[in-house]
């Protein structure tokens, strides 16, 4: 599977994920919106590295938890 599939096929999980989340602050959701933006981020900008999918993913979860 190619990288932008990979890349995809995370966003579409995340979407799904998302709709478990009714129950959630808003803080909360913008925590996971944020770790799923940088996984994504991050997977595309190593070419499927999985340490950047990670990093990504941390760095954006600190992000989105921030955002008020």
């Amino acid at each position: 599977m190619s990288g932008s599939m990979k890349s995809l096929a995370l966003a579409m999980s995340l979407v799904a994920l998302m709709t478990g989340c009714a129950g959630m602050s808003r803080q909360d959701r913008n925590t996971v919106v944020g770790a799923g933006a940088g996984a994504v981020i991050g997977n595309v900008l190593t070419g499927g590295d999985a340490i950047g999918t990670v990093g990504g993913a941390a760095v954006g979860g600190v992000i989105g938890h921030h955002v008020h």
